[in-house]
């Protein structure tokens, strides 16, 4: 099992999102990784986020929803992964980070999201949790 971060922020056209691009395939995702030994979701979620795109604010306790996609091992071998899935308040955007090299972030209002995201229900939690980000606060 994996956590994901979903970065948000309020916008002048409304709620925005932080899509990063993977490291081995280019396409738009959350910032997601595996939890730490005894360290709680949601923070993993929050860690992942400084990590991946610079990211730091409020994590919520509360999961927005989870996913499933198809994990490719180093042996090529495709394992069913399930993420959960934490909002993320975003009020500082880092100009340096772990992966800063690495990966391309974007803001992206919820509709542009779902058409970048290739996991559907992972573009269902966005769309959700856009509707009205402050039920998971």
């Amino acid at each position: 099992m994996q956590v994901a971060a979903l970065p948000w922020r309020e916008a002048g056209n409304g709620i925005e999102v932080m899509l990063i691009t993977s490291r081995d395939t280019g396409r738009w995702v959350l910032p997601k990784g595996w939890p730490e030994a005894r360290e709680p979701l949601s923070e993993a979620a929050a860690r992942e986020a400084a990590e991946e795109a610079g990211l730091h604010g409020n994590i919520s306790h509360l999961e927005a929803g989870r996913y499933f996609y198809a994990k490719v091992l180093a042996s090529g071998e495709e394992v069913p992964c399930e993420v959960l899935v934490y909002p993320l308040h975003v009020d500082k955007v880092a100009d340096r980070w772990k992966e800063k090299h690495s990966r391309t972030r974007r803001w992206v209002n919820s509709s542009e999201a779902v058409r970048m995201v290739n996991e559907p229900d992972l573009c269902q939690i966005i769309a959700y949790f856009c509707a009205d980000p402050h039920r998971f606060s």
